[in-house]
């Protein structure tokens, strides 16, 4: 069987076996990856809301809670256990810096996941949070690290000059 390669979308859940690829673009979104201690399967969620979500979206993955029952779910089918699993978050990300130096949406996405992770004593074993820019997200399910380069944004309003 050869190992598939799955680009996460805003909302999107994925689950690989060893070898497969996820990977998703992440900017104020945040990305949660669960995986067996021994790497030999993983999922993938790209969270775009936080929290629990109206009746109308009960079950849109792009919400925090519907996402990451999603992966459990997926996680259990398999026979893993999502409590004994181990984490990584990357996201983020103040996509506006020259609007917001505050509190942003970005900001608040990554402390719901980690709030969430910690509710349920779900270690993270890496994270890369915050920070003005973007994120390209990889990672082969395996015992190698999830790559991540982070882009910083360099975006500037020109005012006529």
């Amino acid at each position: 069987m050869s190992a598939a390669s799955v680009e996460l979308l805003p909302g999107d859940v994925a689950l690989g076996m060893q070898g497969d690829e996820l990977k998703t673009l992440l900017g104020s979104c945040v990305s949660v990856i669960l995986t067996d201690p021994r790497r030999t399967i993983g999922a993938m969620c790209h969270i775009v809301h936080v929290g629990k979500p109206n009746a109308a979206n009960i079950h849109n993955t792009a919400y925090g809670v519907p996402a990451m029952a999603d992966m459990f779910a997926r996680l259990q089918r398999f026979g893993i256990n999502p409590a004994l699993c181990q984490a990584y978050v990357y996201g983020g990300g103040n996509m506006f810096p020259d609007l917001f130096d505050g509190p942003h949406v970005g900001a608040s996405n990554a402390r719901w996941v980690l709030d969430f992770l910690q509710s349920r004593r779900i270690e993270v074993l890496d994270y890369s949070l915050g920070g003005n820019g973007y994120r390209k997200l990889a990672w082969t399910v395996g015992t190698q690290e999830p790559v991540v380069d982070l882009v910083l944004n360099e975006q500037k309003v020109n005012h006529g000059s």
